[in-house]
């Protein structure tokens, strides 16, 4: 088993940063790659960001590339999410997701990820 526990949401204008915390508890051995997703009220849940848990790997959906970057500290079984140039389309519940199944090419479908957080909410105001 694996437990998520996601903070550092908060609330944000336009154009600020956040970094968005996600600490792994159980068998992290066992993880292949770790995610962010995010879902906005009304839409479906959109993959963010994905980092190879040992090889430290990364891929980014465009609407965040060149703004968000993710990292992972294995020391202290923890992922980060830093956001930058914040817009307020950003604004949803952030979660992170573990994938424990070797696959080929990074882990971006949703239902790749056996493990969820409760999420954390980021709003960005206009």
């Amino acid at each position: 088993q694996v437990q998520l526990v996601e903070s550092g949401g908060g609330l944000v204008q336009t154009g600020g940063s956040l970094r968005l915390s996600c600490v792994v508890s159980g068998s992290t051995g066992s993880i292949y790659y770790m995610g962010w997703y995010r879902q906005a009220p009304g839409k479906e849940r959109e993959f963010v960001s994905t980092i190879n848990w040992s090889r430290g790997g990364t891929y980014y959906a465009d609407s965040v590339k060149g703004r968000f970057t993710i990292s992972r500290d294995n020391a202290k079984n923890t992922v980060y999410l830093q956001m930058n140039n914040l817009k307020p389309e950003d604004t949803a519940v952030y979660y992170c997701a573990a994938d424990r199944t070797s696959g080929i090419g990074f882990s971006i479908s949703s239902k790749e990820y056996q493990y969820w957080g409760q999420g954390t909410q980021v709003t960005v105001s206009s």
